[in-house]
């Protein structure tokens, strides 16, 4: 079975290498704070410039620091839902789910049904004409949720993405995700302290001492 993902990159910052090599299309990475499984995530997606290797994901090179080769990150076709959500402050909740990295309009290849479901899931009706800074902390995840879903992503980066909500919600939306992710066979790296999370969304488990 071919690797879905393989990445051997060195942190100088973090002073450490970092390997993942696994055909699993869900992995988990966890470990304690501060061990780096959020900058694996951002090198994933693009989006950390001092991680120097190979990223190799879903059978194409998108990372080889050795040839000078990086895929920019809104070609990566990834969703990415971070820790503190990095919604669009100018835009509304409605603005923010349609957007999608590769300039097209989110949910386009699914339409309006599949726009419908992600927000009825989500519970993210009634926030729709809203602006991200009226919303609270565990809202502003859902919403950053929603469009990574919307975004038609071929690869789901996750980063704690339910940490903000109370409990009934969070099993509520882990326990949907949880369903989509396996219907629509999206490969996720997932980042999370959550051993009910894990346990639902990922099917290896890849420790970071």
């Amino acid at each position: 079975m071919s690797e879905t993902f393989s990445l051997a990159l060195e942190f100088s910052r973090l002073r450490r290498t970092i390997s993942i090599s696994s055909a699993a299309r869900r992995i988990a990475v966890v470990g304690p704070s501060g061990v780096g499984k959020t900058t694996v995530l951002r090198a994933v997606a693009g989006l950390a410039s001092d991680g120097t290797g190979t990223i190799h994901v879903l059978g194409e090179s998108w990372q080889d620091s050795a040839t000078g080769h990086r895929v920019p990150a809104w070609l990566r076709g990834v969703g990415w839902v971070p820790q503190d959500a990095r919604l669009f402050p100018h835009a509304t909740v409605a603005e923010n789910l349609r957007w999608s990295p590769r300039g097209t309009d989110g949910g386009a290849d699914g339409g309006a049904d599949r726009g419908a479901e992600v927000i009825e899931a989500l519970e993210l009706g009634g926030l729709l004409e809203r602006m991200p800074k009226s919303l609270s902390g565990g809202e502003r995840q859902r919403v950053a949720l929603g469009r990574a879903l919307l975004s038609s992503p071929r690869l789901l980066l996750l980063d704690e993405p339910f940490a903000a909500l109370d409990a009934a919600l969070h099993a509520r939306v882990r326990s949907w995700l949880a369903r989509r992710i396996a219907a629509l066979r999206i490969p996720i790296l997932l980042a999370s302290h959550d051993p009910a999370d894990i346990a639902a969304l990922a099917e290896h488990v890849h420790p970071l001492e």
